[in-house]
């Protein structure tokens, strides 16, 4: 009994020391891979977006492409870690997530869902001089020229302040230069006034405590990071993306707890997504619970029953059942 339990921490270890490895030694480089599409309002996909991922731990590895016709696009050769991904378009708000990758495995697609700049009246731009500030600014984002970006956002504030939604975009900036306190400060701004907007109040506290996570986590202070994801998910209930990702972001820090948490929060919103349960397997065998672990991996065989990953949960069950 007790050669076999050592057998399984090994395992265990190994699969974590492979992590760490992959993701510290290649500075931001490796063989991971990520895609998805994004999206309008109405479900259609978006031809031309421009996407950018930056790796959170070194600014000058980026990764940028246009989307097809059918609004996907796709990343290669990118080390374990987290990357701030970045969706800007003519007409629309940019859009931003942190997109946890791993080297191990496949990496959940991601659809991004763009909102169109309103224009007129009743809170919503008021002229083309405006909607041409606005996205001057999107574009000098687009192109990480953030000091010039929060000029404009800050002028276009000024002639609309009804669209306090941009805010979000100057924090976005602030934290992209690292000037943290900035940042943090202007995400607090979107979540006092997004408390009395019944239309997207919901979406741009979600969206501030994210930023304010981030911030958080480039600082390597992790439990202030982990709750202000805590929040965005409760203001974002239905995102298993932003809940696998919390639950990476708790796995790679060995918190095994809370990332069962947020892994099975992914389960409950998408149960019939192979991912999270793959990651419970792996969590639970660090923690040395076989059984839960054997069940797990069974249950990912189920959706998943070929390819790379499948042949290596079979692997592990067949190491783990001896």
């Amino acid at each position: 009994m007790r050669t076999r339990a050592f057998r399984i921490i090994g395992l265990a270890a190994l699969l974590v020391g492979l992590a760490a490895g992959l993701g510290f030694a290649q500075a931001g480089r490796g063989v991971g891979r990520v895609g998805g599409v994004v999206l309008d309002s109405a479900g259609n996909p978006m031809e031309g977006v421009k996407v950018k991922i930056v790796f959170a731990q070194n600014d000058k590895m980026v990764f940028e492409q246009t989307t097809s016709k059918k609004g996907e696009w796709s990343f290669l050769g990118l080390g374990t870690g987290n990357w701030d991904f970045t969706a800007v378009a003519a007409g629309f708000m940019p859009q931003n997530k942190t997109l946890y990758i791993s080297q191990l495995g496949v990496n959940p697609k991601v659809t991004v869902t763009m909102q169109k700049i309103p224009k007129g009246g009743g809170g919503g731009v008021a002229d083309e001089a405006s909607f041409a500030i606005l996205e001057k600014g999107n574009q000098l984002l687009k192109d990480a020229k953030y000091d010039e970006a929060i000029v404009q956002f800050q002028d276009f504030l000024t002639k609309n302040p009804n669209l306090y939604q941009v805010q979000a975009s100057i924090g976005d900036c602030y934290r992209a230069k690292g000037e943290f306190d900035k940042a943090m400060e202007t995400y607090n701004k979107v979540l006092e006034l997004a408390k009395s907007d019944t239309a997207l109040g919901k979406e741009m506290s979600a969206k501030a405590f994210s930023g304010i996570g981030n911030c958080y986590l480039k600082q390597g202070k992790l439990p202030e990071a982990q709750n202000a994801f805590k929040q965005s998910i409760e203001n974002s209930p239905d995102d298993e993306i932003m809940a696998y990702n919390v639950g990476e972001i708790n796995f790679s820090n060995q918190a095994y707890d809370d990332a069962i948490k947020y892994f099975d929060m992914a389960v409950q919103i998408r149960p019939d997504w192979p991912d999270p349960y793959i990651k419970l397997g792996y969590v639970y065998l660090n923690k040395a619970e076989t059984a839960k672990a054997i069940e797990k991996f069974e249950k990912f065989l189920t959706l998943e029953p070929d390819g790379e990953r499948a042949a290596l949960a079979k692997n592990i069950l067949n190491a783990i059942k001896k």
